[in-house]
Parts: structure tokens; sequence; C-alpha cells
């Protein structure tokens, strides 16, 4: 397939710049794919769509205040740090600007006692540098960095952003972007699916570097993605395999759950269905029209980059064509795109 029949236009002004006042209070557009119908809601109105036979599947993986602004120690100029990826102990793969100026043998300072020495180039343009500094590693990075809002987001990020660029059930430490489809969920929203009988579960995928990689390839087949780790615990298998094997659906909250979920799949011989382990794993794994869904039933979603690989996920999921559609009556419509925007729900 061709990355051009990807593409959509948006009018730039639709780009959410801002988050919701309240995080359930944006619109949710909801896609029927059985009778191609398309309704226009409230996120607080996702409980009209879940029972008591579904399970709710989120990605509890917590944003690092991963962007760091400091100074060259050599010559005072400035210098900007996108922590991707912890490597080991103190060292990290790290995106860098200026990054012609930036090489091995340098060090940027960020503040009093933290500076971190660039040992090495690192795939894709990044810098693998080591951090030397006083104190807990997580509470400086807390109290010097600051949240990695997309480039699409033309501001400086704020103190709110610390609050609403992450899930209100986030636990696990490591992404460099939310899995932004859980922002809208309220904890009393989570609380009245659970009185409504809905199971929850979560799984664990720390978004990195691809999130930030576009895709160059004309035929989208020659793509591909980084890898990302993910967890799945014991209790999160049970819950989705018990909900599976007595035929009830599953829910995902993002690209991110789905990816965790169709990386975690296999074919269970007894049963005869799908059915996904627990532990932990590395996936690449890329999903555009033509793959077969193994696990995830209905999906809840952001509306997403053109020519994105999660353009590509949500046409998988439904087709291209009515996926495409729905994206114009959404710009019609004057919906907000992208992280802190409006949501669909795929059923």
């Amino acid at each position: 397939m061709k990355l051009d029949e990807f593409d959509y236009h948006l009018p730039q002004e639709l780009i959410a710049q801002q988050p919701s006042e309240t995080r359930d209070g944006c619109r949710l557009m909801v896609l029927d794919r059985q009778t191609n119908t398309v309704e226009h809601r409230h996120f607080y109105d996702i409980l009209d769509y879940l029972g008591p036979t579904d399970c709710l599947v989120m990605n509890n993986s917590k944003v690092l205040p991963a962007r760091l602004f400091g100074t060259k120690a050599e010559t005072g100029g400035k210098a900007e740090f996108l922590l991707t990826k912890r490597l080991e102990g103190d060292l990290w793969e790290t995106m860098v600007k200026p990054g012609k100026r930036l090489k091995p043998g340098d060090s940027v300072i960020f503040g009093d006692n933290f500076r971190a020495d660039i040992v090495d180039y690192g795939e894709g343009g990044t810098r693998i540098v080591r951090f030397c500094y006083d104190g807990i590693f997580m509470e400086r990075l807390e109290e010097l960095g600051k949240m990695p809002l997309p480039p699409y987001i033309d501001r400086e990020s704020t103190a709110e952003d610390k609050e609403m660029y992450q899930t209100v059930y986030c636990r696990e430490e490591g992404s460099v972007a939310a899995p932004t489809a859980g922002l809208h969920f309220t904890e009393e929203l989570l609380r009245k699916a659970e009185e409504k009988g809905v199971r929850l579960a979560y799984v664990t995928l720390h978004v990195g570097i691809g999130t930030f990689r576009p895709v160059k390839c004309e035929n989208i087949e020659d793509h591909h993605m980084h890898f990302e780790e993910y967890f799945v615990s014991e209790e999160t298998a049970e819950a989705i395999n018990n909900t599976i094997l007595s035929g009830g659906r599953i829910v995902s909250v993002g690209t991110t759950s789905t990816r965790t979920l169709e990386s975690a799949a296999y074919s269970d011989s007894v049963s005869g269905k799908n059915l996904i382990r627990s532990g932990s794993g590395s996936t690449d794994i890329f999903i555009y029209p033509g793959y077969s869904f193994k696990i995830v039933d209905a999906l809840i979603t952001n509306f997403h980059l053109p020519k994105s690989t999660l353009m590509m996920l949500i046409s998988a999921f439904y087709d291209r064509e009515h996926v495409l559609k729905a994206y114009e009556e959404a710009v019609k419509e004057r919906y907000r795109f992208f992280s802190y925007g409006d949501a669909m729900l795929i059923q």
C-alpha cells in the first residue's frame, strides 16, 4: 500500500494546543463497524458503550519529564536533550539539539551538580549519554525536566502539563510520550465502569523514540517500527483471558495497549481461541491493513496524524475508506485533533 493512501486534509487550527477543561468533557466520535454509522457524543458517554462482559485494557506507562534544557560546559552554548530510553544505570539514549554540535566527549550542564557526558553516538542520530548528579535521578529529573510535548503543540510545557499529559492511572515510569487515548478517563469514570461490572486491566508499554519517527517509505510495507518494551502481569492476562473465554469483549484504550495485546497473543490449542501470555517482551509489531486482529474487539483512540503508523493501525481495525470518511466528518464538525484532542470509539 502507498503512504499517500493514509493522507487527509487537516486545518492547522484544529490541532489542539491545550488540554480540555475536564478530561472526560471532550467530544467522542463513535464508529460502528457493523452498521457503518457515526455518532457524535462526549467522552463521559463512554459508559453507554461498555457493559459487564467487557474488559477495558489500559497502558499504565508514566511519561518522564524527559525534555532538558542546558548549556555546553565547554562553550556555554544552549543545548536541548530528549531522553528516549534508559539503557542501564545512568546511561541513556537521547535525542539532542543542536545535533551537529554535540559530540562524544562533550558535557552539558542542566543544573547544580546535574550534568550529562556524551559518550557515544546512538542509532538514528541519537547520543548515548551518562548522567552525573547529586541525589536521586528521578527526583532531579522531576525538578529540572519538562514534559515532552509533541512538536505539533506549539508552546512551552507548563506545570499543568505535568498533570494533564499523564493518565490518572499511570504507574510505571518510562515513556517519552503519553498513551493519549487514556488521558480522557477520570478516576470517577473508571469507578463507574467498575460499578457497571466492567473489568479493568492494565498493561505497560513504554512509548519510545519510534513515536517521533515519520513514515518515509512510499510503500508502507517497507517501514520498520522501533522496538518498544512491554509487560503483561499474570493478573492482567488472567482477566483478559477469562473475558475472552466467557465470550466478552476486549476494549483496548489506545494504540499502545493494542500493540501490546496483539504482541502478547498466542493460539490456545485447548480452547481454540487466541489468548495472551503474561510476562515481559519487546515488540516492533507494525499493524496496517491486511492484519488480522487476534485479541482486540473495540478500540478507544484519539485522532491521529496523516500518513502515520497510527492511522494505518486504525485503518486495519476498521477499513481505510470508512476511517478517512470519518476523519473528513471530524474536520467538518470541528473536532480537536491529536494528543490533547477529542476521542474516537471504534466498535
